[in-house]
């Protein structure tokens, strides 16, 4: 399928583009579709013009759901008694899946885990040519659902690390350790990114600042981490060669386009099956410039300390999760809970971690009743303010300013603690 296919007007208007948002939020937030619905989205299954990304988008999260009785009567869509026949179930839904992916796909409808292995063999179809958009969907909206393993990550992120382009090989040219900064890719709606910031101040520690940045694959489209960097003017880079030199300011930046185009092609399947699936986690974990450093963060309190876990199964030996940042963001909220993880292994393999609480007296004085909300932030503004604060140390933004300097106090805190334990 061409990219120009994997592409899908207004996703969320399509009667199955509704059943996912109703369906596919997990596996406690998931409702029963309404009865109206219900009949669409039976419609639309039948209908071959229907997208197959949405065709298994939806269908995986049903069963990682678990259909109700009015719901199991979908399956005269796809043949009688094929939601308690995964084997046969495979067979009607993907056709064209080849045969040695058959046991994992079966593996994956019974609501079972999947071990490194083949993790990985999924990976490698997933990123891969293969035809089968519609087992695209499902596999991605199942894991999604039901929460994927550290195992499964794994697997999938040693299948995404052979999609590199061949500029980044396992040889770093850097002359000192590296610090990756990685936001959601889908960025922000109501608020300006601080990313370029707390690179320099990497950068001011002694640390080549690297950030990972992409096109959204939502359901955020407003401004992001590409967009700002592409309004800052910078030349991203294409090769891990080019980090033996040194720039100021905020160091490098890596877009996933150069990186990995198969990575890049998953943005539009993204968009097209609506919820974000293991690659919001896995695109900031992924390590092509061998950081020593992760600092990323997590919208969901519960997945800090698994994203921890997975920065070190990706090679970093530190890394620092922010929890409750602004819309996600690694800037900091002012008025709610925010706070660091920071976890480290030394050079004995030793695993350690340490919590840094926002709302603690040393940084009482950052603290705030309220966020300021900006209604459709642009990225020629939030440029303009990264470039005021790095000349001058303040913008003409005072909210801006307060976030920027107690993401510095904050993130420098989490920096020295990780220093004293690898010293």
């Amino acid at each position: 399928m061409s990219t120009d296919n994997l592409i899908l007007d207004s996703p969320t208007q399509t009667a199955l583009g509704r059943g996912i948002k109703h369906i596919g939020i997990g596996k406690y937030g998931s409702k029963p579709l309404p009865p109206d619905l219900l009949a669409e989205c039976r419609a639309a299954l039948i209908d071959p013009a229907t997208h197959p990304l949405q065709r298994g988008a939806f269908l995986g999260a049903l069963i990682a759901k678990g259909p109700t009785p009015e719901e199991k009567t979908l399956e005269d869509a796809i043949g009688k008694g094929a939601f308690d026949h995964q084997t046969f179930f495979i067979n009607k839904v993907c056709p064209e899946l080849p045969a040695g992916l058959l046991p994992i796909a079966t593996k994956l409808v019974r609501g079972h885990n999947l071990q490194v292995s083949e993790a990985e063999q999924l990976g490698d179809y997933l990123f891969g040519t293969g035809n089968c958009e519609t087992f695209r969907g499902l596999a991605a909206s199942i894991m999604r659902v039901r929460h994927e393993t550290n195992e499964e990550y794994y697997g999938l992120m040693r299948s995404a690390e052979r999609t590199f382009t061949p500029g980044f090989g396992p040889i770093s040219c850097a002359d000192r350790p590296l610090v990756q900064l990685a936001e959601p890719f889908d960025g922000v709606e109501n608020s300006y990114l601080i990313t370029p910031l707390l690179a320099q101040q990497m950068q001011k520690r002694g640390y080549g600042a690297v950030s990972v940045v992409g096109r959204s694959g939502g359901p955020k489209f407003t401004l992001n981490a590409l967009d700002l960097y592409m309004h800052l003017g910078v030349q991203f880079l294409q090769s891990n060669h080019e980090l033996d030199t040194p720039l100021d300011g905020y160091g490098w930046v890596l877009d996933q386009k150069a990186l990995s185009p198969a990575l890049n092609r998953w943005v539009d399947r993204r968009r097209t099956i609506i919820k974000r699936p293991f690659l919001a986690t896995l695109e900031k974990l992924l390590n092509p410039c061998h950081a020593r450093i992760l600092v990323t963060s997590v919208f969901h309190i519960t997945y800090q300390m698994k994203m921890a876990e997975l920065a070190m199964l990706a090679g970093f030996d530190a890394v620092m999760v922010l929890k409750r940042g602004l819309e996600g963001s690694l800037a900091p909220s002012t008025s709610r809970a925010c706070g660091l993880l920071c976890a480290v292994r030394t050079p004995k393999g030793h695993l350690f971690f340490q919590q840094f609480e926002g709302d603690a007296p040393a940084f009482a004085t950052y603290r705030t009743e309220s966020e300021t909300s900006y209604e459709q932030p642009q990225a020629t503004d939030n440029a303009r303010l990264v470039r005021q604060f790095m000349e001058k140390q303040y913008s003409d933004d005072a909210d801006f300013d307060n976030r920027v300097r107690f993401a510095q106090a904050l993130y420098g805190r989490g920096l020295d603690w990780i220093e004293s334990q690898l010293a």
